[in-house]
């Protein structure tokens, strides 16, 4: 019963486990299988093992068991299950030796102990089957939640990237109106400037008109000084030079014949002026206009600069103030001198150019007052305020006009005169 029972279960086990490693032979079983007969059984460990198990067997025939050499891996519990699969192999192989040589000669009691040994081996290669098994299920079942978890990854940075993409292009929706709108403010603001330009910007006002009238004046007597002086220094006779300026003025004092070099140099910068709506931001920006006239020697203004230049200093005053006419040279060569002489002229005209496109912008008009007219407050101003008009019944005569006076709209900026010491009884 015992053998019966010992073959049944190798059988059983050579058809469940489909001859594993060649333990079990259809036709001559497995007495052959590690013999003298099979040479090539010590091949299979490799031909650099060496024997833990010996078996005895007839004509000094043995049987010699080694494990393979695999590499044991902490971390793999499937590499640890079949290292003890090959063991459990050999030891099943040992074991099946040992109930085939109890047979010849016939020993029952070792038959029973190889049968157990059997038994338990094949008990314990039914365990490392069960442990694989569960081994691979578990596998697969931790890579399906894997699994899904990546998909449920992917399915939230998927909604992720769709809202970014929705909200990128609402912001190019976006971007692409507020583009519109300053392409529509950029033009607008264009038109607006080409107004203001026309306007001449904010000091088209009145008051900005009459503060530029004042700074005009001021600019002008600022440059009567030095010219004045040089004309000193140069051995000019100034009481001749006015009286050719002003023959029928009579000076209250020899101080007042300043003003008729003033009126000189205004006439002369206000000459055949014509009032059109220029450009004069450009030049309002800089304190020193000198400045401009070098990036911009060719310029409106820069031409401006040159025509009045040459209409006002006359060459021999020229001559007679340096020994020279280099500035009258450098001028009419497009070219810009930079002196403390030509920068003082260059500020007069900046003012009288502001004036003149302030002047276009706000259509205002422009009058002269003649020599010996009648003085009338309401159009005429006096140069030296209430001093150069006595009190009492008289009436006053203009000696000479030093700035021309506007009409802007209904406003009248009045005309800057030099009162006359003539007078008539009323």
């Amino acid at each position: 019963m015992g053998l019966c029972s010992s073959e049944n279960r190798i059988m059983g086990l050579c058809s469940s486990e489909n001859r594993i490693m060649g333990l079990c032979s259809s036709e001559n079983g497995i007495m052959g299988l590690c013999s003298s007969e099979n040479p090539r059984c010590h091949d299979f460990y490799g031909t650099n093992t060496k024997p833990t198990q010996k078996g005895e067997g007839n004509g000094g025939g043995g049987v010699h068991f080694q494990p393979l050499g695999f590499a044991n891996d902490s971390n793999n519990s499937d590499g640890d299950e079949i290292l003890k699969l090959f063991d459990i192999l050999s030891s099943l192989k040992f074991a099946y030796l040992q109930f085939q040589k109890a047979h010849i000669p016939y020993e029952p009691k070792k038959i029973i102990v190889a049968d157990e040994l059997i038994v338990t081996q094949l008990e314990a290669l039914w365990k490392i089957k069960r442990a694989l098994k569960q081994n691979h299920f578990n596998a697969i079942e931790s890579k399906s939640l894997q699994h899904d978890v990546l998909k449920e990854k992917v399915r939230y940075q998927e909604k992720l990237l769709e809202e970014l993409k929705s909200k990128l292009e609402a912001q190019n929706i976006e971007a692409h109106c507020l583009k519109q709108q300053l392409r529509d403010l950029d033009s607008r603001n264009e038109m607006l400037g080409e107004k203001i330009m026309k306007r001449g910007a904010s000091s088209s006002s009145i008051n900005g008109f009459e503060e530029t009238f004042i700074a005009t004046y001021k600019s002008i007597h600022d440059f009567a000084k030095p010219l004045i002086a040089l004309m000193k220094a140069s051995g000019w006779d100034l009481d001749v030079a006015a009286k050719s300026i002003a023959e029928s003025a009579v000076f209250f004092k020899r101080s007042d014949k300043k003003y008729a070099f003033e009126a000189y140099i205004a006439r002369r910068m206000f000459y055949e002026m014509s009032y059109e709506p220029w450009n004069i931001e450009d030049v309002k920006k800089f304190d020193d206009p000198i400045e401009f006239l070098l990036m911009n020697p060719n310029s409106e203004f820069g031409k401006f600069c040159q025509r009045k230049y040459l209409l006002v200093v006359h060459p021999v005053m020229e001559a007679s103030y340096f020994g020279n006419l280099d500035h009258r040279t450098l001028v009419q060569c497009g070219k810009h001198p930079r002196t403390l002489f030509y920068q003082i002229f260059a500020k007069m005209a900046k003012w009288v150019w502001i004036l003149g496109g302030i002047a276009a912008s706000t259509k205002a008009e422009s009058f002269v007052v003649r020599s010996d007219s009648m003085f009338l407050d309401t159009f005429m101003e006096s140069v030296k305020g209430d001093e150069g008009v006595l009190e009492g019944r008289c009436s006053y005569t203009v000696g000479f006009m030093v700035m021309p006076g506007f009409r802007v709209g209904k406003t009248l900026i009045k005309s800057r005169v030099y009162v006359s010491r003539s007078k008539l009884e009323s």
